[in-house]
């Protein structure tokens, strides 16, 4: 592997991991193998169930 080849694969994994696109990839591996019969969710669904479940888990807020 290049030099050149091994840097942009180094950059797009950074990148993936930045933005959270990686993360709903090891979701969706997860999801298949616990539960080989149920649909995958969208990335829609996935970020929503997140987001219900951060708020669901966080602290009241001051303000």
């Amino acid at each position: 592997m290049t030099v050149v080849r091994r840097a942009v694969d180094v950059l797009r994994w950074y990148v993936r991991e930045l933005t959270g696109e990686a993360e709903y990839d090891r979701y969706c591996a997860r999801h298949r193998r616990h539960h080989p019969q149920a649909p995958v969710p969208t990335r829609r669904e996935y970020q929503r169930m997140r987001t219900r479940g951060r708020e669901a888990e966080s602290p009241g807020r001051c303000c």
